[in-house]
Order: structure tokens, then C-alpha cells, then sequence
């Protein structure tokens, strides 16, 4: 023990205090005596400065030593307490370690190496005492922390749920409009290409060639923009759940032979060649035709219109007796690799700009994702910028209508 121990003894009996120090220093025990002869100078000590350790008599002239230890406890005094006690006071010594005390020695007993013992133990046991205090209060302080941490999480969450609540029904609100603003646009458009289908016809007179021109560039641009009315309509019936899909029976391979020659104009127009390969040891599915019919038209679409030179090809196969895959492949740009997390996304196209080549909405791939997921099946990509790009679909052989 390095550290000088400030010791305080108080009792009304000098011979006991002396006693007490003649002992300590016999126990080769550096410390710091001071001593008071009743409880009144011995609070007064206390006041003005601290003590590692206090011994005190039971029966003081002014107070007892019950009443002494309430009154340290009251004031906080922080150091162990040990109570000397006379022949026969042990009952009462025990009365007051329970008011907190830390241990009691009979003046009978007091010999050096009792008094170093007993020293001993009440200084190792006030710094565990002391070492639990603080860790409780630690520990209450991090559960403080963490019960306010959680009321904030809760609330944050609370916050998110009613954003998410808000954001569904912005959602709600905004299929809603896409899906009558379609609607709405649909009725004059088809007027116009009825009409221009009419002059077309050089009904009811004779066009000029200037005319039938600028009439055939109506009726194409009524077109394309009635095309992209229905990715929108499409789109916006997926979002809101109302696209109810219809399973039936039918020749896969038969279907993409056919969804591939209405698309070779396309193709024949860029100069581009349109490859089509059949591997179907069984080309009976059962599945939704019209959107298997529309996920082809669209990654076939798509390949044409961002392939500028070389070939599209298609290519319909067996992955196992259970499922069937169809892969779109072309030569043509390609799709940047920090592109690719985000190629299924809504509205999302590689060329964000307004000056962008290639038009359209940004549906087709979200569609077709869309489509393929209702009939549990997956699509992917895989594609070199430059070299061009592959899109597989696969489908089960037999897939179940979920609604």
C-alpha cells in the first residue's frame, strides 16, 4: 500500500484513539492520523476535507454511532466506516454495519495485524462497492441513451411508415392519372389515323405527292405516339395491379417465329440481319400468350433500335424439361457496366439527355421485367459497350396463374 491513507478516529476516549494509532503504525501502514473526541467535531472534520477510511466509537457523548452513521450517509461522506465496538457490543455493530458500516472491531481485539486486516478489507471493499456504483451508473446512463435512441427510431420509423403511406398513395394517384390521361389521348389519335388512312386512300379525291407524304408522316407519328400511350397505359395497369393475365396452352416456338418476322421490317430497314433459331424439343407452354408476345416484341424492338450495324438474333431453347428460355441477342451499342444495376428500372434509359438518339418512354424493359416476374420467371442481361448486348428470358414450362 504506496498511497498515505487519511485516517480519522472518532472517539471520546484518548487511550482507545492513541491505541488505534500506535497500532497502525506498527502495522508499518503509512498514514495520516487526525482525531476527534465526539460526533460534532467529527462531521466539522469531515466537512473540511476528506478521509480514505473512519473509525468510530459506538457510544460518543453527544450522538451514538447509529445516529452518526445516518448523519455521514446523509452528508455523503464517501469512506469506508468501521465501528469500535466494547465487550459485548457485537449485536449492536451488527445493527450498524446493516445501517452501513463496513465492519466492526472490539477495542479487546485491537492488535496491529487485525487492524491492518480489517483496514484492509474495508478500503478493498468500498473501492468495489464504489467500482459497482459507478458501473451501475453507467449502465443506467447507456440505457438512458438507449431508450432515448429507441424512442428516436421509433419515431423516425413512424415518420418513414406514414412517408411510405403517403408515397403509395401519390403512386396510387399517379397510376391513376397516367392511366386516364392514356385513355383520354388514345380516342384522338386513333380519330387521326382513321382520318389519315382515309386520305391514304386518295378518298374522296386525289392526293399530290407533297400530300400523300406529309399525310404518311401524320399517320406514322400517330402511330408511334399511340405505341408509346400504350407502354404508358401498360405500365400504369401493372403499378396499380389491375393487369389480370390469362394462361392458356400454346406453340412457344410458333410464337416467336411469328413475333420475329412482324419485326423483320424493322430490322430490313437499318440493313440490319434478323437470325432466328428454334430449339424446342417440346414448344407447348402454358403461360400468358399476349405477354410472352409482348416481352419478345419489346427486347426485339429494343435490339433494332440501338443496333446500328451487324445482326439481332433470337434464339428460343430448352434450359431443362421445366423451363424455357428465349435470348435476344444483338450487336449493337451496348450498356455501360454502372448502367446495368439499373436497365429495369421505370423511365430509366442509358441516354438521359434531350438531345438523346433513340426515343421512347423508358418502359419497354420495365414492362417486360414486369411481365416475366407475373409469370414467375426471370430476366437478365448480360452486355459489352460497343459490342453489344444479350437479354434472356426464362419462363417454367407451366407457369400458375396467381392473379
Amino acid at each position: 500500500m504506496d498511497k498515505t491513507l487519511k485516517i480519522l478516529v472518532i472517539d471520546d476516549d484518548e487511550v482507545d484513539c492513541m491505541a488505534v494509532q500506535r497500532a497502525l503504525k506498527k502495522a508499518n501502514l503509512p498514514v495520516e492520523f487526525q482525531s476527534a473526541q465526539n460526533a460534532e467535531s467529527g462531521l466539522a472534520i469531515l466537512q473540511e476535507s476528506a478521509f480514505d477510511c473512519i473509525f468510530l466509537d459506538y457510544r460518543l457523548p453527544d450522538l451514538d454511532g447509529l445516529d452518526l452513521i445516518k448523519h455521514l450517509k446523509l452528508n455523503q461522506v464517501d469512506a469506508p466506516l468501521i465501528v469500535l465496538t466494547g465487550q459485548g457490543d457485537e449485536r449492536i455493530a451488527v445493527e450498524m454495519m446493516k445501517a452501513g458500516a463496513s465492519d466492526y472491531l472490539s477495542k479487546s481485539r485491537l492488535s496491529s495485524e487485525i487492524l491492518a486486516q480489517v483496514l484492509r478489507n474495508a478500503l478493498r471493499v468500498h473501492q468495489a462497492e464504489k467500482a459497482v456504483t459507478l458501473a451501475n451508473q453507467q449502465l443506467r446512463e447507456k440505457n438512458e441513451r438507449l431508450q432515448q435512441k429507441n424512442q428516436e427510431l421509433e419515431e423516425q420509423r413512424q415518420q418513414i411508415q406514414r412517408q411510405n403511406q403517403q408515397l403509395k398513395e401519390i403512386s396510387h394517384l399517379k397510376s391513376q392519372f397516367l392511366a386516364t390521361m392514356s385513355h383520354e389521348l388514345r380516342t384522338p389519335i386513333n380519330a387521326i389515323m382513321g382520318f389519315s388512312q382515309l386520305l391514304l386512300r386518295q378518298y374522296p379525291d386525289p392526293l399530290t405527292t407533297t400530300q400523300v407524304d406529309m399525310v404518311q408522316r401524320m399517320f406514322n407519328n400517330s402511330q408511334n405516339l399511340l405505341l408509346l400511350l400504350n407502354e404508358v397505359l401498360d405500365y400504369s395497369k401493372i403499378e396499380a395491379g389491375q393487369l389480370n393475365l390469362k394462361f392458356n396452352e400454346f406453340d412457344l416456338g410458333q410464337l416467336v417465329v411469328a413475333t420475329t418476322e412482324e419485326l423483320r421490317s424493322l430490322a430490313v430497314e437499318k440493313k440490319l440481319a434478323l437470325n432466328l433459331q428454334i430449339n424446342l424439343f417440346n414448344p407447348q407452354v402454358v403461360a400468358d400468350q399476349r405477354c410472352v408476345q409482348r416481352v419478345l416484341t419489346n427486347l426485339i424492338s429494343n435490339a433494332i433500335k440501338f443496333t446500328d450495324a451487324g445482326s439481332v438474333s433470337v434464339c428460343a431453347s430448352e434450359v431443362s424439361s421445366n423451363r424455357l428460355s428465349i435470348a435476344v441477342k444483338d450487336t449493337g451499342i451496348g450498356i455501360a457496366p454502372e448502367n446495368l444495376p439499373h436497365i429495369f428500372e421505370a423511365f430509366r434509359q442509358a441516354d438521359q439527355t434531350l438531345r438523346r438518339q433513340h426515343a421512347g418512354t423508358g418502359l419497354g424493359l420495365a414492362i417486360a421485367e414486369s411481365l416475366v416476374k407475373k409469370m414467375q420467371g426471370t430476366i437478365s442481361v448480360e452486355s459489352q459497350v460497343g459490342r453489344g448486348s444479350v437479354f434472356r428470358v426464362e419462363i417454367p414450362r407451366q407457369a400458375v396463374n396467381r392473379g
